[in-house]
């Protein structure tokens, strides 16, 4: 589950500028206290751009990170398919969620999931296995 919503979420989703059904939705790796720019976790970050500096980089890992694949809200819930770099060999902390404009100045950010410390993997195989209730999940207040 999210660790940290962005402040900016919930105005672009409610004014239209996010669908997480239909837009592109990815997850980029960002780095820990040992990586070259640390992330240093922010609530008022906003779009990619705000982040991309602490990426990770390393063998089997594409700048920017990957699409989730089958994106969907369901029951309140925000989830999809776990993700998977194989070859892979880096260090992360990180996982940042975002929509992918094309442009990281305009694309916005949705979550950050604190992986519990740095997560390195070797010439193998790096899942990001998310949460059993989704990505995030939304409540109704009364």
């Amino acid at each position: 589950m999210a660790n940290l919503v962005y402040d900016s979420f919930f105005e672009d989703l409610m004014d239209g500028a996010l669908d997480l059904n239909t837009d592109t939705i990815k997850v980029a790796l960002l780095q820990g206290a040992s990586g070259g720019t640390p992330y240093t976790p922010n609530s008022a970050h906003a779009v990619f751009d705000d982040v991309d500096g602490s990426e990770i980089s390393g063998t089997g890992y594409t700048a920017g990170g990957e699409t989730l694949a089958n994106p969907a809200i369901t029951d309140a819930k925000f989830d999809a398919d776990d993700v998977v770099w194989s070859g892979a060999t880096f260090t992360t902390a990180y996982a940042v969620v975002y929509k992918d404009s094309g442009d990281p100045a305009t694309s916005p950010l949705i979550c950050l999931l604190d992986l519990g410390g740095e997560k390195s993997v070797t010439a193998g195989t790096f899942t990001l296995e998310f949460h059993s209730n989704g990505i995030m999940t939304f409540e109704q207040i009364s």
